[in-house]
This record gives structure tokens, sequence and C-alpha cells, in this order.
């Protein structure tokens, strides 16, 4: 299967007032982003760790109303937050506001910090990656059983580059694997990737592959290792979108 490149954007809800990021939102679609993401943690990432910062799925019902041509989604949500049922609704009552334009990102969690301000149990990570195994076919029957149904096949997008637990979960249930994976990395991986969807029958071409790059040199070389959805991440508090106006200008230049 041969896909056109696509090119996200991650704007990461930190360090930055609410209409600063409905204004990033705005100038992404405005300048052509395939995808606007943002992230699933409740404390920034880098900078001051205490920094201004937002919910994630609150978000994206405010982006389904205020987009109409970029699709939008959690880069990705964590499973650990929300209960899998309620979390399928939420999904679907989003893929309603937009018109059919949410990808489902979902991953395991991993920053201890939300786990412990907000009560949830870290535990180890192989148990977080059990969940998620558990979960991904509870969300699968809960938008099967929902009235009304989601308004398509919403696609899954997974993340994560373990090759024995994510791997074999992205062959089963994902439509997009997305990783943070050098050249070398991302083109091992696709290998493991393939093994496991020969284990299940599953062509692997069926699942678009996935990762993030700063400049259009970096996404030229991950292209050419089999990359065909490209975000590139900002946090605020100005979302600079210059590094992704290139790639979209590069993006355009393709067949």
């Amino acid at each position: 299967m041969t896909r056109p490149l696509r090119i996200g954007v991650q704007l990461q809800p930190q360090h930055a007032d609410y209409s600063t990021i409905r204004d990033a939102v705005r100038r992404a679609e405005d300048l052509g982003a395939d995808v606007i993401f943002n992230w699933d943690h409740f404390y920034p990432l880098y900078g001051e760790p205490d920094g201004k910062h937002f919910e994630a799925w609150t978000m994206q019902a405010a982006w389904a109303e205020q987009t109409s041509r970029a699709e939008i989604g959690c880069l990705v949500t964590c499973n650990s937050y929300r209960n899998p049922e309620l979390l399928a609704d939420m999904a679907r009552t989003v893929d309603h506001i937009s018109g059919g334009r949410l990808v489902f990102g979902i991953g395991s969690g991993w920053f201890e910090r939300d786990y412990d301000e907000y009560g949830y149990e870290f535990g180890t990570a192989g148990g977080r990656l059990d969940a998620l195994a558990e979960a991904l076919p509870r969300i699968e029957k809960r938008w099967a059983a929902l009235n009304p149904a989601p308004t398509r096949k919403i696609p899954v997008l997974i993340g994560g580059g373990g090759e024995k637990k994510t791997l074999k979960l992205v062959a089963k249930h994902a439509d997009i694997w997305h990783s943070f994976s050098d050249v070398e990395t991302l083109r091992h991986k696709r290998d493991v990737l393939a093994g496991h969807c020969a284990d299940i029958g599953r062509d692997p071409s069926e699942i678009e592959i996935s990762t993030a790059a700063t400049d259009v040199e970096g996404a030229k070389a991950l292209r050419d290792a089999g990359a065909e959805l490209i975000t590139y991440g900002v946090g605020g508090p100005d979302y600079d979108l210059k590094p992704l106006e290139q790639l979209l200008a590069w993006r355009d230049t393709l067949d």
C-alpha cells in the first residue's frame, strides 16, 4: 500500500495560555498540516515543571469544533488515566464533533509524576502494557455498541517501540504505529513489526508508519526509511511553526 506523505504537528499543551494554543491550532490548519496532535499529560515534560498545562481530551473537543479539515488526536492518550469504556465513548463523541477527523492515539503510559499526583498506580512498564492489551479489545467492543456509532472506523494509532509487547499490539490493533526512532532503529523495528504481522496473517502495509522530525533533512531520511506520517513537536509559550511550514512546503514538492 503506497500512501502520500503526511505531515503532522504536536502542539504540546504546556507553558502557554489557551488563547495562544487556539491560535497555534488555527495557524497549523491554515498552513496545511494533515494532523494536529496534543499530548496526554498533566504537567509539562520539559521547561518549568510546574508551568502552565492543560488536559488533552477536553482540548480535543474544542479543536474538533475549531478546525474543519485537519485530523486531530492525542500523541498519545495514556491508557491508565481513563476507564476503557469511557475512553471509547469520549473518542466516539470527539469523532462526531469533528465530523470524522479523530485519530485515536493511545499508549501504555510512562510519566510517573502524572500517576503520583493524580492518584493512579504507576506499577511496572510490563504491567502497564498488559493493561493496554486488555483495554484495546474493550475499546473496540464499546465502539461497536455505542449509539450512535462512530462516523467511521476510527483509526487507532499506537505509540511505542517495545518489540515483544508493543509491536505485537500494533500488529493486532493499530492502523498507525508511532515511534520516536532514528533511521536505523525505524528500519529495524519495521522488520520486527512485519514479523508480528506475519504471525497473525496481516499485511504490514496496512499500518501507517509514523515518527517525528524537527527539520526537512531529518524528515527526508526518515521517509527513505519508510515513514509515512512525520510530526513536528513544539511547546509554548510561542509555538514557532516555521519548521512546520518548511516541512509542509517539502511535502508539497513530493509526488
